[in-house]
């Protein structure tokens, strides 16, 4: 019998990652989204993260999907919904994330409603700060945008007109053309 596992706290909240997520690997071939997937990050390390949004390898990633099917080293971003789990997800599968080169880390802390979202920078998680419209633009992934406190309400319009207007940017189609170049020069190799 699996974990019992809350609407509110963490079901929803799930749901809204994978939702928003989903729709920009729609929007940028080259990239997935994996649901609940065992991340192999060494020989004594796995983790198994809420949500993973990847470059795959044939677009020049640095995961790999390995013969057993896992994810094979670190996802470009990885998050986390965190209610009972907060403390876990905040320090002990952070460190794991940072040591093992994830770029991007999530963390919805659903009972605070709050949301933070970490960089590394030389080595070390740094949180990426909102503009002064509240939005968080990913490094990792050029055109991922998203409005924190419309997530956290449950705004699902707002959170994709924000997903779906920063993909319309200059940034967005030229990440998308290095992903398709990098799939070419693979598959010429």
């Amino acid at each position: 019998m699996q974990a019992a596992v809350r609407f509110r706290q963490h079901g929803n909240p799930h749901a809204r990652l994978i939702t928003w997520l989903g729709c920009y690997e729609a929007g940028t071939p080259g990239t997935a989204v994996a649901d609940n997937t065992t991340i192999e990050l060494g020989p004594e390390n796995d983790a198994q993260s809420d949500a993973a949004l990847l470059i795959l390898p044939e677009s020049g990633g640095h995961c790999r999907i390995n013969e057993d099917g896992y994810l094979d080293g670190a996802p470009e971003l990885v998050a986390e919904v965190a209610a009972s789990s907060a403390s876990y997800d905040l320090h002990d599968k952070r460190d794991l994330y940072r040591t093992s080169g994830v770029q991007e880390y999530i963390v919805w802390m659903t009972l605070e409603q709050r949301l933070l979202w970490y960089r590394l920078v030389d080595g070390e998680f740094v949180e990426l700060a909102a503009d002064s419209g509240g939005i968080i633009r990913s490094k990792a992934f050029p055109g991922l945008a998203l409005e924190r406190q419309a997530l956290l309400t449950g705004n699902m319009q707002r959170v994709l007109d924000v997903l779906k207007a920063e993909m319309a940017t200059a940034p967005h189609s030229d990440f998308c053309r290095q992903l398709s170049d990098h799939r070419e020069d693979s598959a010429g190799a």
